[in-house]
C-alpha cells in the first residue's frame, strides 16, 4: 500500500533549517496496523502528515496504492487523500456547533454521497464505535473518551482503505484509552490498515510492527509477534 523510498523534509525560517525526515525508508503492507513511536521532535508527526498527503516532501519518493505521489498538485491529493484516508487527532477536531451525526457526515458531503446514504452510513458507523446514543449531542456535551469515538467514527464513515491517527488517547484517561485502542484493533481486524503515531508501549504493542524513529530516521522496526498482538487486542 505504501512505499517510501529516501524521503526528506526541512522546515526552513530566514534564520533556521530543521531537518524533520532524514533520508526515511519505510512500506506498509495493506492490512498491517503499524506504530510510530519516538521521542518529541524525532519526526513522527511529520511523517505521519507525509503519509497523510497534509504535507509534502523535500526529496525521495511516496508511493500511494501504486503511484507515486511526492510531487502530485494538492487539489491531486486532496482527492485521493478523501476517498483513501480516515483521520484520528489528539485534540478530537471535532465541530463544536454540529451535532455529533452532523460532524460524523462531513466526509460523506466532500464526497457527495446522497442524503439517503449519507444518513444510513452515519447511523451505522455511530452504532459501531457505541454511540449511537449520542447522535444528536453537540461535543461539548460528551466526555472525551466518547469525542474521540465520534473522531473514530468520522475517520471510518468513508470506509477509508488507511486509517491515520495521531496519539489518539494522548488526550484520554487509561481506561477511555483503551477502548479507543479496541476500536482501533477491530478496524483493524476487519481488514483497515492502520498507520498509528504514539509514545507510549503499552498502546504500540496493539500494533504488528513497530517502527522506532530518532532524529529524522527509522532507527529500528520491531514485528510484535502474532500471539502477542492478539493478546493485547484483548487485555483490559
Amino acid at each position: 500500500m505504501i512505499k517510501i523510498h529516501d524521503l526528506s523534509k526541512a522546515y526552513r525560517t530566514s534564520d533556521v533549517e530543521t531537518t524533520a525526515l532524514n533520508h526515511i525508508n519505510l512500506e506498509v503492507t495493506a492490512g498491517e496496523f503499524i506504530a510510530i513511536m519516538g521521542p518529541s521532535g524525532c519526526g513522527k508527526s511529520t511523517l505521519l502528515n507525509i503519509i497523510g498527503m497534509l504535507d509534502s516532501p523535500d526529496s525521495g519518493s511516496y508511493d500511494f496504492l501504486g503511484e507515486n505521489v511526492a510531487d502530485y498538485s494538492e487539489r491531486k491529493l486532496a482527492d485521493i487523500r478523501k476517498k483513501n484516508i480516515g483521520f484520528i487527532f489528539q485534540s478530537f477536531n471535532l465541530v463544536d456547533e454540529l451535532t455529533v451525526a452532523e460532524n460524523v457526515m462531513l466526509p460523506l458531503l466532500y464526497q457527495d454521497v446522497a442524503v439517503a446514504k449519507r444518513s444510513q452510513s452515519v447511523r451505522e458507523v455511530l452504532e459501531r464505535v457505541g454511540i449511537a446514543h449520542r447522535a444528536d449531542h453537540r461535543p461539548q456535551q460528551l466526555s472525551g473518551g466518547q469525542q474521540q469515538r465520534v473522531a473514530v467514527a468520522r475517520a471510518v464513515v468513508t470506509n477509508p482503505k488507511l486509517i491515520l491517527a495521531d496519539e489518539p488517547t494522548g488526550n484520554l484517561d487509561t481506561a477511555n484509552g483503551e477502548e479507543v485502542l479496541q476500536l482501533l484493533n477491530q478496524l483493524n481486524g476487519d481488514g483497515t490498515t492502520i498507520v498509528m503515531v504514539t509514545h507510549d508501549q503499552g498502546h504500540a504493542d496493539h500494533a504488528s510492527r513497530v517502527v522506532n524513529m530518532l532524529d529524522g530516521r527509522v532507527l529500528s522496526e520491531n514485528v510484535v509477534r502474532m500471539e502477542q498482538a492478539i493478546e493485547a487486542r484483548h487485555v483490559k
